[in-house]
């Protein structure tokens, strides 16, 4: 009885002529024929490809040597049977050559255990002819093909299975069989009759005999899904961790959420938070939710993979949450659910595909959940997860898979769980930077001018537009001060820094500057008190106590007097970028004065430049956000915005849209102030001015002057005031005043009245007695007009007054 060990091994005797005279039961089952057939036959006839003859050949000695190969013999079929030939030489008793003893086993030949384990392999083995023709497979590869090994053996791979031609795997074949070269390969793809994508690592190699030909191609594959989705799951929170966060704005990372597992882990994915998520406000806390609450969200974001298109970034959509819903369960519990449309393991294995995370025992308490009713949605499986972060609930995220058949596995669950606890982190990032970008833009819009005032001097329109979503506010602010004598102020500063700081410390300036114009300071001078004023503030700045310093404390500015009498500018600036000025004929006017320190630096002078400007000169005040950029530089900046500014355009209001809209860079990272103005002149008919002798006898002369004019002017209404006011002022500049003195009279949008004199001595109001012969002037001016005040000059003081016209 033969065992396992047992193989047909035929044994065959040669004589020395080359003719079989010997012939075994083992060569019968071998290759077919029987000892009648073969015994007196050259053995060349067995041979399927016999080597020509030589001298030197085998064959010529028998066609046999004392050697081991591989050869090719003719089986009885017609068939090619490949067997390993070994030849003994055979001897008489006096030395003669007998012959050989010719041994031929199967090539290959190993025990049946071998065999066995091959057949039994966990890895699909597959050999191959040349063509790609089955020669062999183990159980494991008909188990993946769907196909047993008779159905496969003797058929042509791509015809067997059409729907892989022109595939990775079936192509790494052929160039295998082709070049030689042995080949590794990647592979994913659904087997017949799984709902599951396998992945599966497969090596190639050729299979040569002795001569060095390919007789074959082999591969060997395992089923590496556990490995492979476990890899690109980390993929994709790689990707989460470059792509969830970018942008400090909430509905824009809602988005990033929804658009990084597409489609690589789920086809549609949906984030809903709350109003107070979006409106930057405190969301509520995750204790205060019940399952049996209705909740009601807004669609943030949502992504689909067959529509490849995301929610628009506008208006959110309401969305509401039955009382024990899914969604409102998992808010109120703070766990995350998972849904599958069927129970896994139907069919006596796994639906959702082999590995660890299919174990059951993997999913939490409570998870999947068997919902049928997502099917009618279209949907094979659903990920619910809370949005918590900081202890506070943002909303729901919902993972669902709709055009795939694989369900989600506990390792699923992980992930989405992982992708929404960092998105969470951002969203509450763009959250709380929200509401802070939201009021320090209150504060700073409510320190801005809301309206510009009303004046005669110039014509005014102005812009301005916080840093890009990603920047905090700073602390650019502009201003138009209305002035004594018909002139105007134009402000244009910028902070150091962002945020709350900046916006509070650019009221503080503008405030500061605002009280400095009040008094009438030259230019020069109220940016050295300026100056002197942030110092002090600076040193407020000092840490006491447990509070943390604020941070570094500096501006610029630019301040600049536009008189329409003289249609003199006369300006100074502390580091501050100095105004274009483009005249009525298009050509710019240079100002040859450069800017002074920054303020705060202190102990450096501030130098004060006068220009005199044709009527209808424009001039744009500007901060250094509207002309700087990484991607350019300020002087480039600069030429760009006077090459916008057409002299030409009618409505500034029109101009500032033109220059924000060609100037502003793409990509801003600070504020933009603008402030445009056109220069007007006040009409000579409408200015007089007489120079008074210091005499009190010139008193009624002067009262004299000033009601014909004003009767000149068509004021008649305003003469009885003006007498009065004129007759004190005068005489208190002839009295306590220096020479020269000189009386002039405006007609703008009030009747305005100056008193000049050289003295530096200013007065002031008192509280007269009830004996006293004087102290009442300027009181009674003071009662009689709507303004009055005092600037002083290189010559000494004005006094002014004015009075509102009918």
């Amino acid at each position: 009885m033969a065992t396992e060990r047992d193989a047909p091994t035929a044994a065959v005797v040669v004589d020395p002529d080359g003719m079989v005279s010997g012939w075994s039961e083992g060569g019968r089952l071998l290759l077919g024929w029987t000892a009648q057939e073969t015994v007196g036959r050259p053995v060349t006839d067995l041979l399927v490809d016999p080597r020509p003859e030589s001298p030197e050949s085998p064959e010529n000695r028998g066609s046999v040597c004392d050697s081991t190969g591989v050869v090719p013999l003719r089986h009885r079929d017609g068939s090619t049977v490949d067997a390993v030939v070994t030849a003994h030489p055979l001897s008489g008793e006096d030395g003669r050559a007998l012959g050989h003893v010719v041994t031929v086993q199967p090539w290959g030949r190993r025990p049946v255990i071998a065999d066995r384990a091959f057949e039994q392999c966990p890895f699909a083995l597959g050999v191959y002819d040349p063509e790609l023709r089955f020669l062999w497979v183990n159980s494991s590869a008909c188990r993946v093909m769907a196909h047993s090994e008779e159905q496969v053996l003797g058929e042509k791979y791509r015809e067997l299975f059409p729907q892989l031609d022109d595939m990775a795997y079936t192509n790494r074949l052929s160039e295998v069989a082709r070049t030689g070269e042995p080949a590794r390969l990647i592979t994913v793809f659904r087997p017949l009759g799984s709902n599951y994508a396998n992945a599966w690592a497969t090596s190639m190699w050729p299979v040569r005999d002795g001569e060095g030909r390919i007789r074959a191609i082999a591969n060997w594959g395992f089923d590496m899904s556990a490995e492979y989705w476990a890899r690109q799951r980390l993929l994709i929170l790689n990707e989460a961790s470059g792509g969830i966060g970018r942008t400090l704005d909430v509905i824009g990372t809602a988005r990033e959420l929804a658009r990084t597992p597409v489609p690589g882990f789920a086809d549609l994915v949906s984030v809903d938070l709350f109003d107070e998520v979006l409106r930057g406000e405190e969301p509520p806390s995750a204790s205060a939710f019940t399952p049996g609450e209705a909740i009601a969200l807004s669609r943030a974001a949502q992504h689909s993979a067959k529509e490849d298109t995301d929610r628009a970034p506008g208006p959110t959509t309401s969305v509401g949450h039955a009382p024990g819903s899914i969604a409102a369960r998992c808010m109120a519990t703070g766990r995350s659910a998972v849904e599958l449309v069927a129970e896994p393991g139907q069919g006596g294995e796994w639906a959702f595909g082999p590995g660890l995370a299919a174990d059951p025992a993997h999913w939490p308490p409570g998870n999947p959940l068997i919902d049928g009713s997502i099917a009618a949605d279209g949907l094979t499986g659903r990920i619910t997860v809370p949005l918590r972060a900081r202890g506070a609930m943002l909303g729901v995220v919902a993972f669902s898979r709709r055009d795939r058949p694989e369900a989600f596995t506990a390792d699923d669950l992980i992930l989405a769980e992982e992708l929404t606890a960092k998105a969470a982190v951002a969203i509450d990032n763009a959250r709380r930077y929200s509401r802070e970008r939201t009021t320090a833009l209150t504060l700073q819009r409510s320190l801005l001018p809301q309206g510009l005032p009303s004046q005669e001097a110039v014509e005014v329109a102005s812009r301005y537009l916080p840093g890009g979503s990603g920047a905090e506010v700073g602390g650019d602010w502009f201003d138009v001060v209305p002035l004594s004598g018909a002139r105007v102020a134009l402000v244009v500063g910028d902070v150091v820094g962002h945020g709350l700081y900046a916006s509070a410390s650019m009221g503080r300036l503008r405030t500061a500057v605002r009280t400095l114009a009040d008094i009438d300071l030259p230019p020069d001078e109220l940016l050295t008190h300026l100056d002197d004023l942030i110092i002090h503030l600076s040193s407020d700045l000092q840490p006491a106590g447990h509070f943390e310093p604020t941070g570094e404390f500096g501006a610029t500015c630019l301040y600049a007097v536009y008189d329409p009498v003289s249609r003199r500018l006369t300006l100074a600036s502390a580091g501050h970028p100095m105004p274009l000025i483009i005249s009525p004929d298009s050509t710019r006017t240079s100002v040859r004065a450069q800017p002074g320190p920054p303020l705060g630096i202190g102990g450096l002078p501030f130098e004060a430049t006068e220009v005199e400007l044709p009527e209808g000169s424009l001039l744009a005040l500007y901060t250094d956000g509207l002309v700087k950029s990484r991607e350019r530089d300020v002087d480039q900046g600069i030429a760009e915005l006077q090459r916008v500014l057409n002299h030409s355009v009618t409505s500034l209001e029109a101009l500032c849209d033109t220059v924000m809209e060609a100037v502003l860079p793409e990509r801003r990272t600070d504020d933009a102030a603008l402030l445009l103005a056109r220069t007007r002149a006040l009409d000579p008919h409408h200015v007089a001015d007489w120079d008074i002798e210091p005499d009190p006898s010139q008193v009624p002369r002067a009262r004299k002057l000033a009601v014909d004019q004003v009767d000149a002017w068509g004021l008649e209404e305003a003469s009885f005031v003006t007498e009065l006011v004129v007759s004190e002022l005068v005489t208190n500049a002839i009295r306590y005043g220096e020479p020269p003195i000189r009386l002039r009279l405006i007609r703008d949008t009030s009747l305005i009245c100056e008193i000049s004199d050289a003295s530096n001595t200013a007065p002031h109001l008192r509280r007269a007695r009830d004996f006293d012969e004087g102290g009442r002037g300027l009181l009674l001016v003071a009662q009689l007009t709507q303004g009055w005040g005092t600037r002083h000059t290189a010559g000494g003081k004005t006094i002014w007054c004015a009075q509102t016209l009918p």
